[in-house]
């Protein structure tokens, strides 16, 4: 019989249980469902703000409106640029024009797909606002280059946390508290849920402010009904609340138990022929990689692994040579396992979007906008980048079966 392989759309695959249909029922029963005036959202505030040690947390609606409330909060006039990766969620990048700012693509680092440091340097200009940073996968970016990089310049540095629930930087601080602003998510496929919902962490009270009325209409509810400033009603529900306050009990269950199979993989995966662990390395500069990159040595006929430190699973990527990432993903999808080549269609430096009007039949303030090439991310997302499914219900019979799907491979190739 096909092992089966757990998956975030199904109940065997998540870890909602009684106790979220107990605070439904809490919140169903206190007849106050909104917000406002409820009890449940300022409690999840506050117990994020404990696990994160910020002194501020901001609930909304999902974790594209968190993304909106950290670019508002970073206040970019209009044609001011962000800089951020293509190799992410397009919910990463649909807040910065939103709010009339200019997104800038700068290339990753092939090993893991994140940010890499030097590309952002290079791109930063007069009109430079933020970086916003992705921890992809769940793998820790290079944020302490980056907000680095953020202070020297003066810019708002941005950690958006999607997949990345208790990644750990280097030191032990958790991804989102390096940045001026973290963002999380609680989406149905995130490691936790409430089927969507966001939250931003900072530590800066003028910051705080302006997410908190921009998630409320710009209303200043101290002040009776008088709108401040711009805002939308990105409020997160009562019910949402105490769902997600419920999974946040379970999350450091679900990050250890991503991570003890995800470590099992990497060491069945280590010994075989032709596959070596990706050798990155942060200092206190612009990033420091240990090792070969990713993406060199052309000819070698290598998978590179990723490297454990700090990850929380969101996915389990491997970086293999050129070409091989499709070939391998229809591989293991013949043996059942959950796995696709390039992890998107496209990156977002090369969407189609940007080839139309973004507002009506305007193209303001993106006239003559094309973004740059990413060769890095495009060869990661064209041939070399395979993402394989991952899931706190795995066991280390799925990890076996992974594990020799590779190797059946590597022995056929």
């Amino acid at each position: 019989m096909t092992l089966h392989f757990p998956n975030m759309a199904e109940p065997a695959g998540r870890t909602l249980g009684d106790e979220e249909v107990a605070a439904l029922e809490r919140v169903i029963r206190s007849g106050m469902l909104n917000s406002v005036w409820g009890t449940e959202a300022r409690s999840l505030e506050h117990e994020i703000g404990e696990l994160y040690g910020s002194r501020h947390a901001v609930a909304c609606s999902s974790g594209t409106a968190a993304l909106h409330l950290s670019v508002v909060a970073a206040a970019p006039d209009p044609g001011d640029e962000i800089i951020t990766t293509p190799i992410t969620d397009f919910g990463t990048v649909a807040p910065i024009l939103a709010q009339n700012a200019v997104p800038v693509f700068a290339d990753v680092d092939p090993s893991d797909g994140n940010l890499d440091p030097d590309a952002v340097a290079a791109l930063i200009g007069p009109r430079t606002r933020a970086i916003m940073a992705v921890h992809l996968f769940g793998a820790p970016a290079r944020i302490g280059a980056l907000r680095a990089l953020a202070d020297e310049h003066g810019l708002t540095l941005i950690e958006d946390c999607a997949q990345a629930w208790l990644t750990e930087l280097p030191g032990g601080a958790l991804a989102g508290t390096a940045g001026h602003v973290g963002t999380l998510s609680l989406q149905q496929w995130k490691h936790i849920t409430c089927g969507d919902g966001g939250l931003t962490v900072t530590d800066d009270d003028e910051l705080a402010r302006r997410m908190r009325l921009f998630a409320d209409k710009g209303w200043d509810r101290a002040a009776g009904r008088s709108h401040e400033s711009l805002g939308l009603n990105y409020r997160m529900t009562e019910l949402q609340a105490a769902v997600a306050r419920a999974q946040l009990a379970k999350l450091p269950g679900v990050v250890a138990a991503r991570r003890r199979t995800a470590a099992e993989l990497v060491e069945a995966l280590r010994g075989l022929d032709g596959v070596l662990e990706s050798g990155v390395l942060e200092t206190g500069g612009h990033g420091v990689r240990g090792g070969e990159r990713a993406g060199t040595g052309e000819g070698r006929r290598v998978i590179r692994l990723p490297r454990p430190d700090g990850h929380a699973w969101w996915l389990f990527p491997l970086v293999l040579p050129a070409g091989d990432a499709p070939e391998l993903a229809e591989h293991l999808s013949a043996a059942g396992i959950p796995a696709r080549p390039g992890y998107l269609r496209d990156p977002l430096n090369r969407a189609p979007l940007w080839r139309r009007p973004i507002y009506g039949t305007s193209h303001h303030p993106l006239e003559g906008y094309r973004p740059a090439a990413c060769p890095a991310a495009e060869r990661l997302v064209d041939s070399t980048l395979l993402v394989i499914d991952w899931n706190e219900h795995y066991t280390s019979e799925h990890v076996a079966a992974i594990a020799d799907a590779v190797r059946r491979y590597r022995a056929e190739a």
